[in-house]
């Protein structure tokens, strides 16, 4: 299982990619980065992200559990339950089920794209990753899917 070191140098392995950080959206700390910085600093990048990430994680818009709400009804997915079904519960702020309520959040403009994916692990998890990735030269879809891979191997101690 790769660290923080060896997944951002898979992630600066996509195409278009300029730099990609490991960060807390807690505390708006860098855990680890790679490349360039948009605005030319790393820290003050994680910092900015940080409040995107925190913003979307902490909506109750993003929040709601389909299933416990029959008049939304949720497809039926083939096979066993899996990381992605699970869903942050309605609650008092701060309060939180298994599983994430956003699996990523993009960002898009005239240069590039930001994503940023959130990572789960098997504890009370407040890390994602942020990629920059020029928009010229990198392909969004394969880029959130390869994210989505190296986020699950990303293994923190």
């Amino acid at each position: 299982m790769p660290g923080i070191d060896e997944c951002l140098l898979d992630v600066m392995r996509l195409p278009g990619a300029r730099g990609a950080a490991v960060i807390d959206w807690t505390s708006g700390l860098a855990l680890g980065t790679i490349g360039e910085s948009p605005n030319g600093d790393h820290e003050a990048t994680a910092a900015e992200t940080a409040e995107v990430a925190r913003m979307a994680a902490e909506q109750p818009v993003f929040a709601r559990d389909p299933a416990a709400d029959p008049s939304h009804p949720r497809p039926a997915r083939p096979g066993p339950p899996g990381p992605a079904d699970a869903r942050l519960l309605p609650g008092p702020a701060g309060t939180r089920a298994p599983g994430l309520p956003v699996e990523d959040v993009i960002v898009t403009t005239a240069s590039g794209y930001h994503i940023l994916r959130f990572v789960e692990t098997s504890f009370d998890s407040s890390v994602f990753l942020h990629l920059w990735l020029g928009r010229e030269e990198g392909n969004l879809a394969l880029a959130r899917m390869r994210l989505g891979d190296i986020a699950e191997r990303l293994v923190l101690a």
